[in-house]
Order: C-alpha cells, then sequence, then structure tokens
C-alpha cells in the first residue's frame, strides 16, 4: 500500500500564493503518473494538473498559467505551485498515484481563498 502525504494547505488572500506537497512511501513513485485534484461541498473530484513519470503535464484549464506541477523524483515528491489565486480555487486538495490498475489517493489538504 502506498501511502500519500499531502501538505502545504493554508488560508491565503486572493491573488496570493501557495506550495503544496505530496510525498509518497514506497519505491514506484518516479515510475507513477502524479496528480493533483480537487473538491468542494457537494461536487465530483476534478482534475488539476497531472505529470507522467517521464515530466510530462496536463493541466485544468481553469488553472492553466497559475499551477505549476513539478516532481522531485529524489524526495518521491510532487509539487503543485499555485499562484494569482482565486475564491473559487477553495477546495480540498488531493494528491493522486497512478500506475496500471493502481490508483492511490491522499487525504486531502484544505485550501481556502478569501479576504
Amino acid at each position: 500500500q502506498v501511502q500519500l502525504m499531502e501538505s502545504g494547505g493554508d488560508l491565503v488572500q486572493p491573488g496570493g500564493s501557495l506550495r503544496l506537497s505530496c510525498a509518497a512511501s514506497g519505491n514506484i513513485f518516479k515510475i507513477s503518473t502524479m496528480g493533483w485534484y480537487r473538491q468542494t461541498p457537494g461536487n465530483q473530484r476534478e482534475l488539476v494538473a497531472t505529470i507522467t513519470s517521464g515530466g510530462s503535464t496536463n493541466y485544468a484549464d481553469s488553472v492553466k498559467g497559475r499551477f505549476t506541477i513539478s516532481r522531485d523524483n529524489a524526495k518521491n515528491t510532487v509539487y503543485l505551485q499555485m499562484s494569482s489565486l482565486k475564491p473559487e480555487d477553495t477546495a480540498v486538495y488531493y494528491c493522486n498515484l497512478r500506475i496500471g490498475r493502481r490508483d492511490d489517493w491522499g487525504q486531502g489538504t484544505q485550501v481556502t481563498v478569501s479576504s
């Protein structure tokens, strides 16, 4: 069982920045696609960004140009750098690891954008 531990969620003002981190246990991180998803009450979990083992990235249209996903395979960690944050970015952010049939999730970290 892979353990994913998110950190970095916080309360931030509109226009501010925040960096989320997700540390993974085990030894399959470097060959896995990692992703960040978010969810608000009453809504489905939605894709924010993904990064493949080769470093290819994909972003939701709503965050393109504001968020950057990156990974450090030596630290088994994936990051989400968020800038120009908007109130509509408020959500619980979840880390995801995917390879083959494996699909693991972290417990989530709360990001609140409010003045």
